[in-house]
């Protein structure tokens, strides 16, 4: 379903920021990127220019895509290590659309997808850029959650068991069983479950897609974006799931990893030398790394598939109906496993439609 600002909409919106001192004169708005989630927007008056960020049109999954939560983290987080955009004002459903939004500082620099642009194309950069995403990484898992004052944002005892759990419920047929082609890494990840490694912050969708980087030389993160997903959980699972969005020449990509593509330049760091950066800065076990991946994997595969279903049903976004998408993340959470293949039917429809 697409939605397109109106002059009406565009009226409120110019009176809401001139109200907050944020703008001049009448605004007008561009779409920023091509994300299948929340819509993102440049806004600008001529002088000054801000971000935007709204949820995608209804229907909406039960507890997804809450603005208001995404703006408190992110002023959460502003005095800490993590480089974040400011948040400059936020507004409740009606108060501007018929949805919450909030409108945050615009940082300027690329965001990296499938090329790294110049004066960041060379290999020292590159490493460098790589080296500053695992390390805002690691400076986020360490920020003191209690003392910023997000110690309501989750429940993170038992976060592993009860994300698989919660995950599943998504896709599950009536008796609250996985598709077939499911159910063998489900059963894989159900019975392999660890303990958390620990509570911190977990962004929950970090990749060199989700960065603003600084727009000079020495390569690095100037600011962390899409926080929609973040709670307080095991980090490692932001560990699997960046590394599973890096791409790696002679493997299989992922559409996560085909958003990151420029990581496959010379220069960038390795899987293996990200892990071992992280590790060598947290101090933490990876030994039981390709779990965390092979969830984040699954997740993918689930919420591709959750996708696809709403597309088929004509209530969703286009993009997932490509039943090809679901089976690229579920061959990577077996290989991740080291289980055979899954069963895939051929033209991805699956029992059960919610």
């Amino acid at each position: 379903m697409v939605w397109e600002w109106t002059p009406e909409t565009l009226d409120v919106l110019t009176g809401f920021l001139r109200v907050r001192g944020l703008c001049d004169g009448p605004v007008d708005t561009k779409r920023i990127g091509d994300g299948h989630s929340n819509l993102t927007y440049l806004v600008s008056d001529g002088t000054r220019r801000l971000v935007l960020r709204r949820p995608p049109p209804p229907p909406i999954p039960p507890g997804a895509h809450d603005m208001l939560r995404e703006a408190r983290l992110i002023g959460a987080l502003d005095a800490t290590d993590v480089p974040v955009p400011g948040v400059l004002a936020t507004a409740e459903a009606h108060e501007v659309l018929d949805v919450p939004l909030y409108v945050m500082s615009l940082m300027e620099g690329p965001v990296v997808t499938t090329e790294t642009p110049s004066p960041l194309d060379t290999r020292q950069a590159r490493r460098e850029v790589g080296e500053s995403l695992i390390d805002t990484l690691a400076d986020l898992h360490a920020v003191d959650w209690h003392a910023v004052g997000l110690a309501d944002l989750g429940k993170p005892e038992g976060f592993n068991q009860r994300h698989l759990r919660r995950m599943g419920r998504l896709i599950a047929d009536e008796d609250g069983c996985p598709p077939p082609h499911f159910e063998a890494i489900y059963s894989w990840l159900d019975a392999h479950v660890p303990p958390e490694s620990g509570h911190t912050v977990v962004h929950n969708d970090f990749r060199i897609g989700n960065v603003v980087l600084a727009p000079e030389r020495p390569g690095r993160v100037a600011a962390v974006l899409d926080w929609e997903l973040a709670t307080i959980g095991d980090p490692l699972f932001d560990v699997g799931y960046f590394l599973a969005s890096v791409p790696e020449r002679g493997t299989p990509m992922t559409p996560t990893a085909e958003f990151g593509t420029a990581m496959c330049e010379d220069g960038y760091p390795s899987r293996q030398e990200l892990a071992d950066r992280y590790a060598a800065r947290t101090g933490r076990d990876l030994s039981g790394l390709d779990w965390y991946t092979a969830l984040a994997l699954w997740k993918l595969a689930v919420l591709y598939e959750y996708g696809r279903r709403r597309a088929v049903q004509g209530t969703g976004d286009e993009y997932y109906a490509d039943p090809g998408l679901v089976r690229s993340f579920l061959e990577a959470a077996h290989r991740t496993a080291g289980l055979e293949p899954p069963q895939v039917p051929a033209s991805g429809e699956v029992q059960g439609t919610r």
